[in-house]
């Protein structure tokens, strides 16, 4: 995958240096909308960027004690929306990335880190779930969405 970026990154730069800046940061607003919005989905799919699905949840034990049914929502469902999510770009560079506290929730998923759930609660080791990756699907959106500004 890094060496399809790189040679994604070398063509794609020949190209837009020879744009002005203005229209390289048009491109790469719109380029990074659609990126985002891509990552969205696989975070909703529940999906890591290889097209594995994210590890289950551990079962907690102080919800089995509880009488009624155990809601079993969607991990990382707030991570996933604009507000969130940011987008920062310029003429020359793309970055999608997390805000906040919630930019700790998401590093931890990301690479499987430690970390205490709640206060006085043990440290519990976190599966690795890939928030943010690059699938080929996203490669290729990349190199079309250039060649759709590039070619009138």
């Amino acid at each position: 995958m890094a060496d399809d970026l790189r040679a994604l990154e070398d063509w794609a730069g020949a190209l837009l240096n020879r744009l002005k800046p203005a229209e390289r940061r048009k491109i790469t607003q719109s380029v990074a909308r659609d990126l985002r919005r891509s990552q969205q989905q696989r975070i909703a799919a529940q999906k890591n960027a290889d097209g594995t699905p994210y590890a289950p949840r551990k079962p907690r034990e102080e919800l089995r004690a509880k009488q009624g049914r155990i809601k079993r929502k969607k991990m990382l469902t707030k991570l996933r929306t604009a507000r969130y999510m940011r987008l920062q770009s310029d003429a020359s560079s793309i970055a999608i990335g997390f805000t906040s506290r919630v930019s700790r929730i998401a590093r931890i998923h990301q690479y499987g880190l430690r970390d205490k759930p709640g206060r006085g609660m043990p440290d519990v080791q976190y599966a690795r779930r890939e928030v943010l990756g690059f699938t080929p699907s996203d490669v290729e959106l990349i190199r079309d969405r250039l060649l759709e500004h590039l070619v009138p």
